[in-house]
């Protein structure tokens, strides 16, 4: 693996198609006025043309079964020239089945946009290990498929991204809007009229650091990291070299005690010697405001008083991953972390 040297993909054009590989979870299916939604959304925001795969609305039973054919989903989406983007319809648990049947060789020879988050993680990694950059950001049914139309922020960040308006170097932009906690069943369609309340914004913390360092993104869902640990696509020491590491967690609120346990492991692979900087988004699921500051505690215990990495600048409370409105984090992308002044910045655009 090799994160300075991420083939980019090209830019999303107005007409493009695009379209959803259900890798793990059956939503589609499920709640397909949900899907619809979110598709709906997406093709506005970007001006694209949504096509289905062959097995994107499959019911979640079958879904679960084929882990294959979710496979040669995404296989035929990556071999399909027409096809500019691909997009995870959501999360789930079980996108690990589908790696023994990837053809990294499809993948490698035709780089182009993948956007998802949560399991997604796991075909981020294998995008990786084709030596493609792909895009954490949000998926179809959760984030484009946001009740109400879409929040600006989300707008801002998945339509420069993604056709190459970010203006580089470009500065983290702080949410002003506030963020969603509030979920509503996807079981009542008529929920996808109703607005969400907002939480007022918060601010990203530098938890430590002062040095200005520069790096490369790679990182994902705390819990879906650790079922790629001792596979083929977990990188090895020196894969961490120079990279920026970005972890958040997911609704099920896995605890703070759970997350000092991931991180002494890192901790012993070598990993914190490596890196540049660690990101950490606002923690995902119904955790009460009052207790964020569990998880900058056992950020700060493992990484500077259990390990003594003092200087190595960490930021947390992020909009990434888990929350609503989402940022977008491309893997192998060039990024700035500068505690003294308290700003990231994009150093690079992600599309060519």
């Amino acid at each position: 693996m090799d994160l300075h040297n991420l083939k980019k993909p090209k830019k999303l054009q107005p007409g493009d198609k695009v379209t959803a590989v259900t890798l793990s979870w059956g939503g589609p299916g499920t709640f397909p006025w949900k899907f619809d939604h979110g598709v709906k959304q997406l093709e506005a925001l970007l001006d694209v043309e949504f096509v289905p795969m062959e097995h994107t609305y499959k019911p979640a039973e079958w879904i679960s079964a084929n882990p294959k054919a979710r496979a040669d989903d995404l296989m035929a989406a990556f071999s399909d020239n027409d096809i500019k983007a691909i997009f995870s319809p959501i999360g789930g648990s079980d996108s690990i089945r589908t790696l023994p049947y990837l053809d990294l060789e499809i993948m490698r020879r035709n780089p182009k946009i993948f956007m998802g988050y949560s399991d997604s993680t796991i075909t981020h990694f294998a995008c990786i290990k084709a030596g493609l950059s792909s895009f954490y950001g949000p998926s179809v049914m959760s984030g484009f498929g946001e009740n109400g139309g879409l929040h600006d922020y989300l707008a801002d960040w998945v339509k420069s991204f993604l056709t190459g308006q970010i203006n580089s170097p470009r500065l983290w932009r702080e949410n002003p809007s506030g963020w969603v906690v509030e979920q509503l069943p996807w079981e009542d369609e008529s929920n996808l009229n109703k607005v969400r309340p907002l939480l007022a914004p918060t601010k990203p913390k530098f938890l430590q650091g002062q040095k200005k360092v520069e790096g490369r993104l790679i990182g994902g869902c705390l819990e879906v990291l650790e079922f790629l640990k001792g596979t083929q696509y977990w990188p090895i020491k020196a894969d961490w070299r120079g990279a920026i590491f970005f972890l958040e967690t997911s609704e099920e609120a896995p605890s703070p005690e759970f997350l000092k346990r991931c991180l002494r492991n890192y901790a012993e692979q070598g990993i914190f010697e490596e890196v540049k900087a660690v990101l950490f988004g606002r923690p995902g699921g119904k955790v009460p405001v009052k207790d964020f500051k569990q998880y900058d505690e056992a950020l700060i215990e493992v990484i500077s008083k259990e390990y003594g990495f003092l200087d190595l600048p960490i930021v947390s409370m992020l909009d990434f991953g888990h929350t609503d409105p989402m940022a977008v984090l491309p893997y192998g992308l060039r990024m700035e972390i500068d505690p003294e002044n308290q700003e990231i910045s994009f150093l690079e655009e992600a599309v060519v």
